[in-house]
């Protein structure tokens, strides 16, 4: 089932992108994969969401974790997500935004097999000075916007404290 999309509720692209560019780390290591992935998990705690979380570097998954009410389909989620980060170099979220920015669908118009790719919101490249995209933080179990402002939100308090 696709998430529903709400137009009235998306911010402007160019804040998404601003927000993209803003979220670089200096390095990423696994243990920064480890302490990020928890505060995900103690974010989504307070909020009793149920989602599941993942964190890939380098085609090596280095984190996850499945909160009570997640199922094996915000596994797939997760999947399809992050390989629209892995192939766009983008978050899946803005790439959505992106195809409906010039009036149509992520779905209508990449030609990529919809079993394999969403660009749904939930999963942002993990970029690196100097290196660029190395790897995706994806979570999945709320509405996509939802999705996207967790990791966003925990993103920003994770580099704040770098």
């Amino acid at each position: 089932m696709t998430p529903k999309f709400h137009p009235e509720l998306t911010p402007p692209l160019a804040e998404l992108e601003a927000q993209e560019r803003r979220l670089v780390f200096p390095r990423f290591t696994h243990d920064d994969a480890w302490a990020l992935g928890c505060l995900l998990v103690e974010m989504a705690r307070e909020r009793q969401a149920p989602v599941a979380i993942d964190i890939h570097r380098s085609g090596q998954q280095l984190f996850h974790a499945a909160l009570p009410g997640s199922t094996p389909d915000n596994d797939a989620w997760i999947a399809r997500k992050r390989r629209v980060v892995e192939r766009y170099g983008s978050a899946s979220y803005i790439v959505g935004a992106r195809f409906r920015a010039k009036g149509t669908t992520f779905e209508d118009s990449s030609r990529l097999d919809a079993d394999t790719y969403a660009a749904h919101g939930g999963s942002f490249p993990i970029n690196v000075e100097g290196a660029g995209v190395i790897g995706s933080v994806t979570v999945s179990g709320l509405p996509q916007l939802e999705d996207h402002r967790m990791v966003t939100e925990a993103l920003e308090q994770f580099l704040n404290k770098q």
